[in-house]
């Protein structure tokens, strides 16, 4: 019997299979395709359709501009691949993708990803499928196809063996709640704005009070609500809690 680890399966439930593998193929994330540690399949939508069309959605219930994708048409592209691993819809309407989630997701064996198009997905099958709902901003896309790249993205970069450095993946933004510090390299000089000096100090513990405060001030700044609750529990930690 093997020893080789099976790889991470994503599976992309589309009406566009050639927008894929898209960013995912390239540098690292394609890299770690093409040596095994994860895999892409597609499924078109479209093939699950009954009709000589091959139409996969209808005008909304009730009335209302666009078209909804049929559930009828949907599941059964669902079922076609439906196993253990997490379903999951993305939407706008969808709780927001955060590190904590990618790393649950990443730690699995998997996932299958549905890719709405139009005004949307049936709620019948969202309910009956059980399908998780996740959005990746506060904004709206032609199509669930390049969301869904982003969520794989970030997962897929979190396997072991995907970064170069065991390090990277935690010592950057969101990992400790914050926002990452700011970053420099060579030349030390550049139209002349220096690297701060304690940068190039030798001074391990200075720089890693520097980074630190600086991480802590520009997430007060731009992202105040991550702050507060860095603080909480900071504070909850602080007394015994």
């Amino acid at each position: 019997m093997s020893d080789t680890p099976k790889p991470w399966r994503v599976t992309a439930l589309t009406l566009f299979p050639d927008a894929f593998p898209g960013v995912l193929g390239t540098s690292i994330i394609g890299g770690a395709e093409k040596s095994g540690i994860w895999q892409l399949d597609t499924v078109d939508i479209r093939d699950f359709s009954t009709n000589r069309h091959r139409s996969v959605d209808s005008p909304p219930s009730g009335g209302g501009p666009g078209m909804v994708l049929k559930p009828d048409v949907a599941a059964r592209a669902i079922d076609s691949v439906a196993d253990e691993r997490p379903l999951i819809y993305m939407t706008p309407r969808g709780k927001p993708l955060t590190q904590q989630r990618v790393r649950e997701l990443a730690t699995g064996q998997g996932l299958i990803v549905f890719c709405g198009r139009f005004e949307g997905l049936d709620q019948r099958v969202i309910e009956a499928r059980e399908m998780e709902e996740i959005s990746i901003g506060d904004f709206v896309l032609a199509g669930g196809e390049v969301a869904a790249q982003v969520m794989i993205e970030a997962c897929v970069r979190l396997l072991p063996g995907v970064l170069g450095d065991a390090d990277s993946a935690s010592d950057e933004s969101f990992e400790d709640g914050l926002l990452e510090y700011p970053l420099y390299t060579k030349p030390r000089e550049w139209e002349n704005r220096n690297i701060p000096d304690v940068l190039v100090s030798g001074d391990h513990q200075k720089i890693a009070d520097w980074r630190r405060t600086q991480s802590e001030e520009t997430t007060k700044a731009r992202r105040p609500d991550l702050y507060e609750k860095v603080m909480r529990d900071k504070a909850r930690k602080g007394d015994g809690q």
